[in-house]
């Protein structure tokens, strides 16, 4: 075995089901961005399709087009980002629904249209003040016109307005709110009508019916892993969907030396800050490197099986892991090098 990934397919299912429980009346957008979490892409979006998920959110443009070709067109896949004219050109050609947070892309998208005898579909971002990309409130009327003639000229659908917000407080995420509501009033003022308006992440789209909207993009509860910081997941009703197994590969007078280390993409200042799950109970990281340690036990041996995460209840999370060096859950499974095989136990449909 040395090291494995092991991910349960029925878990996410499951946590999909909740998902949409939690949500409802919006419809969840499944976000499978860095290789669906690291979870596997192909696997994920193959089950998630199969429990009836039709949004996905692939991030670029690379993802999308892997989703597309595994899923066929049935699926509507949002990409946030096209970082040139070539991208452009292929969110066109796979018909996906494209973030548009600046007028270059916006012209860049029209004249990929135009080039393919297509019209694309695209969601406008409204700058809310996270500051990651998106246009400002007060550039956003001159930007919508713009895209009001485009969609009269036939190139593209305005089929929707997003943003992102910090979550960091309820009164800065009300603040957001209120700019993205003036933000569609003003869209629909300058002639358009969105269909879908999507504002949050996993964490508000639970918490905060007030922001659910039309569309919720959810991606680390759909894996079963908590917000650093927030409720539990037995409170979120998710459960974890992944379990990072390795082996003991020595024993010697100083611990245990295990299969896993930094050069897998395991954080090296996990060492000596977190217990990892043993045959003998919990015991200690001790170290993270081209050699990881784990302090030792009298009946180790090599081959047992050591647990970073998941697994029996009394294990950690990738979530414990990332609050003992400040960091959050999804960090420390997309860090996970791509080599670590990936083994998938419920039904792949």
């Amino acid at each position: 075995m040395s090291t494995v990934l092991t991910v349960d397919l029925d878990v996410i299912a499951s946590n999909l089901a909740r998902v949409r429980e939690a949500v409802a009346p919006a419809e969840p957008m499944l976000v499978v961005k860095n290789n669906a979490y690291g979870h596997g892409l192909v696997p994920v979006v193959r089950r998630a399709a199969s429990e009836g998920v039709r949004w996905f959110g692939a991030f670029d443009v690379r993802t999308g087009h892997a989703v597309r070709a595994e899923l066929g067109d049935d699926a509507r896949i949002f990409v946030w980002m096209t970082a040139s004219r070539a991208e452009a050109d292929q969110s066109v050609r796979d018909r996906l629904d494209i973030g548009v947070g600046d007028t270059a892309v916006l012209e860049d998208v029209a004249q990929a249209a135009r080039a393919l005898g297509s019209r694309a579909r695209i969601h406008l971002k409204i700058d809310t003040g996270l500051h990651r990309n998106g246009v400002r409130l007060e550039e956003w009327p001159e930007f919508v016109a713009r895209a009001a003639q485009l969609a009269d000229e036939g190139v593209v659908e305005v089929v929707g307005v997003w943003s992102h917000i910090a979550e960091a407080s309820d009164d800065e995420d009300d603040a957001a709110r209120r700019v993205f509501d003036e933000a569609v009033s003003a869209a629909e003022t300058a002639g358009l009508a969105p269909e879908y308006r999507h504002l949050a992440a996993s964490a508000a789209s639970f918490a905060r019916p007030e922001f659910r909207y039309d569309l919720v993009r959810v991606g680390a509860f759909a894996y079963g892993i908590r917000s650093a910081g927030g409720s539990t997941e037995d409170e979120l009703g998710v459960r974890l969907a992944a379990r990072l197994d390795t082996e003991v590969t020595g024993v010697d007078a100083r611990g245990v030396t295990i299969g896993v280390g930094a050069l897998d993409g395991l954080p090296s200042t996990l060492g000596g800050r977190v217990d990892v799950g043993t045959p003998s109970g919990p015991r200690t990281l001790e170290s993270v490197g081209d050699e990881s340690r784990v302090s030792g036990w009298a009946s180790a041996s090599v081959g047992d099986v050591v647990t970073l995460f998941g697994g029996a209840e009394n294990e950690k999370s990738p979530t414990d892991l990332a609050e003992a060096i400040g960091s959050v859950g999804e960090e420390i499974l997309v860090r996970l090098s791509p080599l670590i095989p990936r083994r998938y136990e419920g039904v792949e449909r």
